[in-house]
């Protein structure tokens, strides 16, 4: 028996989406190419305001790491420090869009609010609104123990649901992460 045409379509969709939950739910960690570096420099210069930082690996135990939402046995959780004093803090991770994942980092204030959230690469063409910055600013000040709901706290965006409903998702995900992480004094 073929499948139709559409059938065909939802079957593929369905394949790649789920295999980007499977690449996103299971992997170690981001590494940090060239590209993802450079912006992630560029959004803690333009956040932070500093021309000279370094990003400090914070290490987080595999026991920590299971009780967390989000990964962060990887290149995922630094402090951020200008002339050896920490300033704030990033959190670089990834989320399913429709059919790929993107990069994104969250920034930190030192009380861990949010200071900015920032979408690195998007790797789609439909969707990428959640990349505007007048978008992205209703997570600036969210805290630990925040809960925000998407089309209710977070404004949804026609045409890029699957990402928004993603990276509020994410938000949420990795302000609950913070929280146990912070909890268990390893942010330095």
């Amino acid at each position: 028996m073929a499948m139709s045409k559409e059938n065909k379509s939802f079957f593929w969709a369905g394949a790649m989406f789920f295999t980007a939950l499977f690449f996103f739910g299971f992997s170690n960690g981001i590494k940090i190419s060239p590209r993802l570096q450079e912006k992630l420099n560029n959004a803690v210069k333009s956040t932070f305001g500093v021309q000279e930082f370094s990003l400090q690996l914070i290490e987080v135990s595999k026991e920590l790491n299971s009780k967390t939402m989000v990964e962060l046995g990887g290149e995922n959780l630094f402090a951020v420090k200008t002339n050896q004093q920490i300033i704030g803090y990033a959190y670089l991770g990834q989320a399913p869009s429709m059919k790929n994942i993107f990069d994104y980092v969250v920034l930190f204030n030192m009380d861990m609010s949010i200071k900015k959230s920032k979408v690195l690469i998007y790797r789609e063409d439909y969707g990428r609104q959640i990349g505007s910055q007048r978008w992205l600013k209703q997570f600036i000040g969210k805290k630990t123990g925040d809960e925000l709901i998407y089309a209710q706290d977070i404004d949804a965006i026609a045409g890029a649901t699957i990402s928004a409903k993603s990276m509020t998702k994410a938000i949420n995900d990795v302000l609950q992460s913070i929280e146990i992480v912070r909890e268990s004094n390893t942010l330095k």
